[in-house]
């Protein structure tokens, strides 16, 4: 195998943020699976982390989510083997998938679905993840079919990324689910994915939870900029219920709104367990359980745009594209 490969790496020029360069291979570590990537999904974190590469002037080979072959395998790896189609979301700190080659811990892998193109399996790992995490690390649930029957959930954001895999999970888990969604074009999408009821997070919410008959609601997740929420939130939430968030706040939120409901804020960052070395084989073993739903027919793929080519131009487009809000469901780049 070659020494060196090509990869989309971040510049100091903000005139030409990203451009194509000849880098060496990654090295495989034992506990490492090398994926020769096909496919790969853009998320707002790409887009921010460009910026702030552009920023202090370095080189970062970014990309998260991913499909790809795996063509070599470390020493410690016992459960992949040359060939196998694989899926992840990698992690911080790493040369990510916007190369011809990556390196990723074979912990954070899982196999592809069987019944998904690569561009479909590449726009679950990273969105399935989130939305898995928050549902069981924060709000202690169990994703099980019909596990949750009898609860009732409101995704706020309902048709980005996460909030389409979330409320698939949801209702896959029994819960009555509650997205939102401001536009005619969005609030099908969510309708479409199962939603029961769809509110506009652009107008007295509050009001209409309650003209529903959602007096209290034990789980909430704002799955957008927490801030513009959090009181409204607050007052929905039931006592000892659960605010999950997974984006950062660039403003203080009022969290003494729900001290005397004894309910909690629960952050979800998908990258903090690779980051700490924490539990990582989890994210393997959802991400088995999300192509598992995938080939059942019980979660479809939310990918609803695909690009083409490995190139500056397509993956600084693609990025810009989603920071802008404008893509419902994910967007994708087939390599």
């Amino acid at each position: 195998m070659s020494e060196f490969m090509q990869a989309v790496v971040t510049t100091s020029n903000e005139a030409q943020p990203l451009e194509v360069m000849t880098i060496p291979a990654p090295v495989v570590s034992d506990e490492d699976v090398l994926v020769r990537v096909k496919a790969v999904a853009v998320n707002p974190v790409d887009g921010k982390q460009r910026q702030a590469a552009v920023a202090n002037k370095s080189s970062h080979v970014l990309g998260f989510d991913a499909t790809g072959e795996v063509v070599a395998v470390g020493a410690k790896v016992t459960d992949f083997k040359l060939g196998d189609t694989v899926f992840y979301a990698g992690q911080l700190g790493r040369l990510g998938a916007n190369a011809e080659l990556q390196a990723v811990n074979a912990a954070l892998v899982a196999k592809a679905p069987t019944t998904l193109s690569h561009a479909e399996s590449a726009a679950l790992p990273l969105t399935f993840l989130t939305a898995y995490e928050l549902l069981v690390d924060k709000f202690g649930l169990t994703v099980a079919e019909n596990s949750a029957k009898g609860q009732t959930i409101l995704i706020i954001n309902g048709a980005g990324g996460v909030g389409s895999i979330m409320i698939q999970l949801a209702k896959w888990m029994g819960m009555t689910v509650v997205a939102t969604a401001s536009r005619q074009e969005t609030s099908d999408w969510v309708t479409k994915l199962g939603a029961d009821h769809v509110v506009n997070h652009r107008r007295d919410y509050v009001a209409d939870m309650h003209s529903l008959g959602f007096d209290l609601v034990p789980y909430i997740a704002i799955l957008h900029a927490p801030e513009a929420h959090f009181e409204q939130a607050a007052t929905l939430v039931g006592p000892f219920g659960h605010i999950g968030a997974i984006v950062e706040s660039v403003e203080p939120l009022p969290v003494g709104l729900i001290k005397n409901k004894a309910a909690s804020l629960d952050w979800e960052f998908m990258f903090a367990k690779a980051n700490y070395g924490v539990n990582m084989a989890t994210q393997g073993r959802a991400l088995a359980l999300a192509a598992t739903l995938a080939d059942q027919g019980v979660l479809r793929t939310t990918l609803t745009e695909t690009m083409t080519g490995m190139t500056a131009e397509t993956i600084l487009a693609a990025q810009e594209k989603v920071a802008a809000g404008k893509v419902n469901g994910k967007l994708a780049i087939e390599f």
